[in-house]
């Protein structure tokens, strides 16, 4: 890092920017351009580059994040106490399908060593998932994917690892409430990630609210099989041996298990015919085109927006043009951006779905009476971010410049809404765990995760790759980041280097050629169902 003292300005109409080198710079200091700062600016933080009066714009990607409470003189420290944060904007006569077309060349010629599925999608990993209908067989699960992982993995070299599939949801949650569908279709739609081959195999109580034939309805996968054993185990507590597919459901209170290691003993029984399919899979060549891809960000500071997230802004474009489908995310880290959003749209059908994605989450939050606002943590404020509007601003820049293409509710799936590629809003909270759970059961095989502040974050289900905005962390936490797009602020590689970079390391981690830190440590954080639906 140089010890010369830089800024950077996102745009030319800007009259703030971010200081750059670590530690900040001391109140005196003179900038190349001549600034003299008069306070102390903290390293991500913003200086004013020209005198503010009282109610002016402070202007940041020449968008207003908020209004001067006070006279800010230039070189002076601009924080979140110095402004007023915008009110949101209105969802009325937003711009529909209004950006000029993209005309990008299509990237052609790029493969990767994938796994093919019977239904068309490809699996960067091939993983035997255990999926649970309540929380209550959480620890049961556990025991036994420990068991599996023991004795049946080392059996079967070409699966890579057994996931349990937990989560919190249980019979408290009213189950026939308007909204309770959204971790009900979420669930069901992880197990069908493409990551796990088409084997579903299901550990049910017995007498949860979300039995089995609710979780997978006529129509779903493996329905006869799931149907078959919930009819046998009522009626006389005993799977139907004569049907091989039975056991794709475990019903811990069937009669036939007298004790825990009964338990256990029936799920490793199931788990061994699921793992004896997924070991004889062979990663084949596919295009690019196969990849799905999900984008988050998580601990971001002011750097997210000019590093690590328009690098992989510009990883985006190449997948879409790639023909490969990339989601975003975070719907209050949208939320300010939306008329960019969509503007966007390849139709006013898809500039409407966003559109009303955000009135959901806006009455959602109102709820709870909480809006956007509650969005940003202590770190964000620490790292740069004054507000929501700044924090949004550099968090879109993660989905490009290709048109919006499509739009998915929380917990709806690409394949179940025949969307096949293109670049995606996935609607989802911003919690990091939340939006990969809604990611994953979207269909993700890929994940891209940004960070400023520093996060182990990781999912089990699928690889994560991890970005750092700033050399400093990339340095401290050497194993734990995958790529480090500091370099762009410090003038070692631009833009346009570190999203090709991601682009030939997404193509390497998705053949399995190359592991994330996240894989080789195996950190993996817990899935975690949206539920808006009140809990009786």
């Amino acid at each position: 890092m140089t010890s010369t003292p830089l800024f950077i300005q996102m745009h030319p109409a800007d009259n703030v920017a971010i200081v750059v080198n670590d530690g900040g710079l001391p109140a005196g200091t003179v900038m190349p351009d001549g600034l003299t700062l008069v306070d102390r600016v903290p390293q991500g933080h913003k200086v004013a580059l020209t005198p503010i009066a009282q109610g002016q714009a402070v202007r940041r990607y020449n968008v207003p994040i908020g209004y001067a409470l006070q006279d800010i003189p230039a070189g002076a420290w601009v924080h979140e106490r110095l402004l007023h944060m915008p009110p949101a904007r209105s969802l009325d006569n937003l711009p529909q399908a209004t950006a000029p077309a993209w005309n990008a060349e299509p990237l052609t010629g790029y493969t990767f060593e994938g796994y093919r599925n019977a239904d068309g999608t490809v699996g960067t990993r091939n993983i035997l998932a255990i999926t649970t209908t309540v929380q209550c067989v959480a620890g049961v699960v556990d025991f036994a994917v420990k068991r599996i992982k023991a004795e049946l993995l080392p059996r079967y070299p070409n699966v890579d690892d057994v996931v349990g599939l937990e989560h919190t949801y249980g019979c408290g949650v009213a189950i026939d409430a308007p909204d309770a569908v959204i971790p009900i279709r979420t669930l069901r739609h992880l197990s069908q990630n493409p990551n796990f081959g088409g084997e579903v195999l299901v550990v049910s109580l017995g007498c949860e609210k979300l039995q089995p034939e609710r979780l997978f309805p006529a129509g779903s996968i493996a329905i006869q099989s799931i149907a078959a054993c919930v009819i046998n185990t009522r009626a006389t507590g005993q799977f139907d041996t004569n049907n091989e597919a039975a056991p794709d459901v475990v019903c811990l209170q069937a009669e036939q298990h007298v004790g825990f290691m009964s338990m256990v003993d029936s799920i490793l029984h199931s788990a061994d015919k699921h793992l004896k399919r997924l070991n004889a899979r062979r990663r084949e060549t596919v295009p690019a085109s196969a990849l799905v891809v999900g984008v988050q960000c998580g601990g971001s500071d002011a750097f997210s927006g000019v590093t690590a997230n328009p690098a992989v802004g510009f990883c985006t474009d190449l997948l879409v043009r790639a023909g490969a489908t990339v989601m975003f995310s975070e719907t209050t880290e949208v939320r300010d951006a939306i008329d960019q959003m969509t503007a966007r749209a390849t139709s006013p059908e898809i500039a409407q779905a966003m559109a009303r994605e955000m009135a959901w989450y806006d009455a959602y939050l109102s709820r709870g009476s909480a809006d956007r606002s509650a969005n940003t943590t202590p770190g964000n404020k620490a790292g740069g971010l004054s507000n929501i509007v700044e924090k949004a601003m550099g968090s879109i820049i993660k989905s490009g410049s290709a048109p919006i293409s499509g739009v998915l509710a929380p917990g709806e799936s690409l394949r179940g809404q025949g969307i096949t590629q293109g670049l995606v809003y996935a609607a989802t909270p911003a919690s990091d765990f939340i939006c990969g759970t809604l990611q994953l059961a979207a269909g993700m095989t890929l994940h891209v995760f940004t960070t400023g502040r520093g996060t182990p974050y990781g999912l089990a289900a699928c690889p994560v790759i991890k970005v750092a905005t700033r050399s400093d962390l990339a340095r401290r936490w050497h194993d734990l980041m995958d790529i480090n797009a500091g370099r762009i602020a410090d003038g070692e590689a631009s833009i346009a280097d570190v999203g090709w970079e991601l682009f030939h390391l997404m193509l390497d981690v998705a053949s399995g050629r190359k592991k994330t830190w996240a894989e080789h440590w195996q950190l993996h954080n817990a899935l975690v169902l949206f539920n808006p639906a009140p809990i009786t």
